[in-house]
């Protein structure tokens, strides 16, 4: 899992200006499956909330950009499966990153996939999140913390 560096780096480009909202490890329900995301973010709109205001328990809906990190061992398989089912139900990105490799998988709203592993490459974001400029280097300096 990334570390709290990466979380709280995400937030801080888009919670604080109520844009968005990334969890870690949140198990959404959807589209007949139960996930859990290594990173969800979900558009601040889209938050389920109670009527008091507070964040619900229960998220019934695929993230708007999904991030997943291969473990070792881990089938990419199952998860680029993941990833496919959260688009096919309305998420707009997916990012499949590869400590092993060096890489990142970007997979877009149209199933369209990238790979990125230029440490400088600044990656592609949801346009939601167009405020979050990060590139693979970065996202693999927070995978070593």
């Amino acid at each position: 899992m990334m570390s709290g560096s990466s979380l709280s780096t995400l937030n801080g480009m888009l919670k604080a200006s109520q844009v968005a909202r990334a969890y870690p490890e949140l198990r959404c329900t959807f589209g007949g499956r139960s996930l859990v995301p290594d990173i969800s973010v979900f558009r601040w709109e889209r938050i389920p909330r109670r009527a008091d205001g507070r964040v619900e328990n229960i998220f019934n809906i695929a993230p708007d950009w999904a991030i997943e990190i291969l473990s070792p061992n881990q089938g990419q398989t199952k998860v680029v499966r993941n990833l496919l089912h959260c688009l096919s139900q309305g998420s707009e990105m997916g990012w499949l990153l590869d400590p092993e490799e060096s890489c990142i998988f970007v997979y877009d709203a149209a199933r369209v996939v990238r790979v990125f592993d230029d440490a400088e490459t600044v990656l592609p974001v949801p346009e939601f999140a167009a405020a979050v400029q990060l590139t693979a280097g970065e996202i693999f300096d927070w995978l070593k913390a």
